[in-house]
């Protein structure tokens, strides 16, 4: 198995975190990210540390990973950095969508929605059917992506989010089902409500939502990026070989202690 993992969305949040300690770990990192102004800055500060930690075995690509014409492009790129060895985990963290409401002002339109459900939901698919035709995918690989509470609980401009959270999870489940003969497992990892700048983007009132998680934590704390991160390393170990078509819940039992 290949000591390489592909991030798409690695360059802030739990794609970050997961970068950084995948890399100490002692893999090298593949990543993908779609950042501009201010995000590019933060992007330059994540790829240097990832390289430094990596000795230079760390390849991040700025370009948006939901095309299609990008996987077909890059992904030859990423079998000779591997050498042709699959990739030990195919991981989607981009957080990239359209946050407002289904009704009001501003409802979201089709073309916001059939964005948002691309990029956070189908294109973990499609990522997935060409890295596995070109045997990138193989025993013992992973497939992940993140999910949120907001995939069951009703929140202020998640609609859409919510919507393709739901349509990953089908989706890797369905992965796991299909591909877990070959030894290719797919899970989902739930984060509890997590301080970062996507966070930011879904709600004006995200300082709230965050005092409002402090209190019904049962930890009495948020989710960090890098205790995500911890769980996607411990689930890299081979005692995970058996965990398929799962939600792996690392929130601290948030999402089990009361209303939002």
């Amino acid at each position: 198995m290949s000591e390489w993992v592909l991030i798409l969305g690695g360059s802030t949040g739990h794609g970050a975190a997961t970068a950084k300690r995948l890399a100490n770990d002692g893999y090298g990192i593949i990543a993908f990210h779609f950042d501009r102004g201010d995000a590019k800055k933060l992007a330059v500060e994540t790829i240097t540390e990832v390289n430094e930690i990596t000795g230079g075995r760390c390849h991040y690509f700025n370009t948006n990973a939901a095309a299609e014409e990008t996987m077909d492009k890059y992904i030859p790129q990423i079998k000779e950095i591997t050498s042709g060895e699959p990739v030990k985990l195919l991981l989607h963290s981009i957080a990239f969508g359209t946050t407002t409401n289904l009704f009001g002002e501003k409802p979201v339109t089709q073309r916001q929605m059939d964005m948002t459900v691309h990029v956070m939901g189908n294109a973990l698919l499609y990522w997935t059917q060409k890295l596995y035709a070109e045997g990138l995918l193989a025993n013992g690989s992973r497939v992940m992506g993140l999910t949120s509470e907001g995939n069951y609980v009703a929140m202020e401009g998640y609609g859409p989010v919510s919507v393709a959270k739901v349509a990953m999870e089908a989706i890797i489940r369905q992965i796991g089902w299909e591909l877990g003969q070959f030894g290719i497992t797919a899970n989902a990892v739930q984060a509890g409500v997590t301080p970062t700048r996507a966070l930011t983007k879904i709600t004006e009132g995200w300082e709230r939502w965050i005092e409002n998680t402090k209190k019904r934590n049962p930890m009495r704390r948020t989710t960090t990026p890098e205790d995500v991160a911890g769980t996607i390393s411990m689930l890299l170990q081979p005692e995970a070989d058996f965990i398929n078509c799962s939600i792996i819940y690392c929130d601290g039992g948030e999402s089990r202690s009361g209303s939002f």
